[in-house]
């Protein structure tokens, strides 16, 4: 599996101050920004409880049981400097610049430099990727880990992506992903006769097997060492059972993300929209559509010598990585989020450039067409539904509930709030960067029909009603209102429709005080009207 090393490969060091410097830049009008959606819901929460009490099992929120290795380093950072949301993401943009410093490394290490710098700068645009960057969550990382694992297993170094998938595993669980995978793909190759032409799969023109025994050896090594991260993820399931009681997180998390999808007619639309994720969404069909088109061309010449293409058996390792998160986030996952295809995508981004470069000549300018797309992706919410957290509507979202609740807290500072999470988490945590002090909050699940009726009959509980959109729906849905659709969204993937706040308060028996709106997100502060209020607490007696 070894590469050859590309004789004028530039320093790592020099390469990773260059990325880290060029994306905290591009992220400097994000850092100050306060926490978001599972930031404010577990991560952060957590990182705060090891800061404080050294407790790897969070407290002031219940756990998910996921490794505490991201928390870990946020933890350090705010030990070390203090706590704010500019010392949080400036951490995690020093992980992404070592995650992009991992894209480098593999693609120099599968095809060239120059693949390897435009692979890079499309990762680090891609508007998913380009998000997670600051963002205290810790799928980013975990994709990172695995990309210098993978650059560690094409050069035959057992020890080192044995470390780099233990590492990897210890950000997210489901990076395990990655090594379990290799190593299927290891046994497979053992149950392929010596001769047969599939053999082409797995080994490239070096001759690795011309002396079997030394092979064997070698061959098993890897092996052993691609199961070697089970090791610290089991040990940490174990610490957690024995504090919490639980392996898999609490129930009702299990049941969310694993119980509750194991359907097979989920299953196939979960399974439609991870390849949505992989291969087209948010303008990465540009890329996708650009290396098939390339496809059908002939393969550019440089002084009669065609330009090379990635290995075959380094195109099936991307395939074998790629397949296996596909089909496991199709099977589990209760949303099913963009970022957890994170360790994926970029694989696809160094396949695709690879094609891009070998077969036109001006292929720096279809690059910079990619990168374009990628660019205005940031800004622009697609005619589908999509999450916030995927492009800079996370912004947005932040800004409108900043708005929101700093003119709930300074008009009704002694009001009982009626809200929805995230927003019940914002408001009563003054350190999530929203309010100066906690606000009284009254819960429900979200703004639906159901939910707001149900808050109705309550309504001598709490004076003022904040309002927001849970969910981004398009003005003009590209596929339209299809009810088939929406009924299988809602049965499988939780989707609902917010009523609107003049609707809400009309309901609730309110009227709108504030509202707020952009691109598609709304929030709105709703105060009861006091005969309304009156009147719920003598019908409650």
């Amino acid at each position: 599996m070894r590469s050859a090393i590309r004789s004028a490969s530039p320093q790592p060091a020099l390469i990773f101050a260059v990325i880290f410097v060029v994306i905290f830049l591009l992220h400097i009008p994000l850092l100050q920004l306060p926490y978001f959606w599972d930031e404010a819901g577990y991560y952060v929460p957590a990182a705060r409880d090891l800061l404080l009490g050294g407790n790897l099992i969070p407290h002031t929120t219940v756990s998910n049981a996921h490794p505490p290795l991201v928390l870990a380093w946020i933890a350090l950072w705010w030990k070390c400097v203090g706590y704010a949301p500019l010392v949080t993401r400036s951490a995690m943009v020093m992980v992404a610049a070592f995650s992009l410093l991992g894209v480098f490394r593999l693609a120099e290490r599968a095809a060239n430099t120059q693949v390897a710098i435009a692979s890079t700068l499309c990762t680090a645009l891609y508007p998913v990727f380009f998000v997670q960057s600051s963002l205290a969550q810790v799928d980013l990382a975990a994709a990172g880990l695995t990309f210098w694992g993978l650059c560690a297993y094409l050069e035959d170094r057992p020890v080192a992506f044995a470390t780099w998938f233990s590492l990897a595993a210890l950000a997210k669980e489901t990076a395990i992903l990655a090594p379990v995978a290799l190593a299927g793909w290891e046994t497979l190759r053992w149950l392929i006769p010596k001769r047969s032409a599939l053999r082409r799969l797995w080994n490239d023109a070096s001759g690795m097997e011309k002396a079997d025994f030394d092979y064997a050896r070698r061959s098993a090594r890897r092996f052993l060492s691609l199961v070697i991260p089970l090791l610290p993820l089991a040990a940490w399931y174990v610490y957690h059972y024995t504090r919490t009681g639980y392996v898999f997180g609490n129930p009702e998390f299990f049941r969310y993300n694993v119980a509750s999808t194991l359907s097979p007619l989920r299953f196939l639309l979960a399974l439609a929209l991870r390849l949505w994720q992989a291969f087209a969404y948010l303008h990465f069909w540009v890329l996708t559509l650009g290396m098939l088109v390339a496809m059908l061309l002939p393969a550019v010449k440089d002084s009669g010598i065609e330009r090379a293409r990635i290995a075959i058996p380094v195109q099936m390792i991307f395939l074998v990585i790629v397949t296996a998160y596909v089909i496991a986030m199709a099977i589990i996952g209760g949303a099913v989020l963009a970022r957890y295809m994170l360790p994926a995508v970029p694989l696809v981004i160094i396949a695709g450039v690879s094609t891009l470069r070998r077969r036109l000549r001006d292929w720096p300018a279809a690059i910079a067409v990619v990168a374009i797309a990628f660019v205005a992706a940031w800004f622009w919410n697609p005619p589908y539904g999509f999450s916030p957290e995927d492009n800079l509507a996370y912004r947005d979202y932040i800004v409108l509930h900043q708005d929101g609740e700093r003119f709930l807290e300074a008009r009704y500072p002694m009001a009982h709030a009626l809200t929805a999470w995230p927003a019940s988490d914002e408001l009563t945590r003054p350190w999530l960067g929203y309010v100066t002090r906690p606000v009284q909050v009254v819960r429900i699940e979200d703004f639906s029909l159901e939910e707001v009726l149900s808050a109705a009959e309550f309504r001598s509980h709490f004076e003022v009603a904040l309002v927001f959109s849970t969910k981004y729906e398009p003005a003009h849905p590209l596929l339209g209102r299809w009810k088939a659709w929406e009924d299988l969204k809602a049965r499988f993937f939780g989707f609902h429709r917010d009523l609107p706040p003049a609707a809400a308060a009309q309901i609730l028996g309110g009227k709108v005080v504030f509202s707020e709106e952009r691109k598609g997100q709304w929030v709105a502060v709703i105060e009861m009207k006091q005969e309304e209020v009156q009147n719920a607490e003598i019908t409650s007696r």
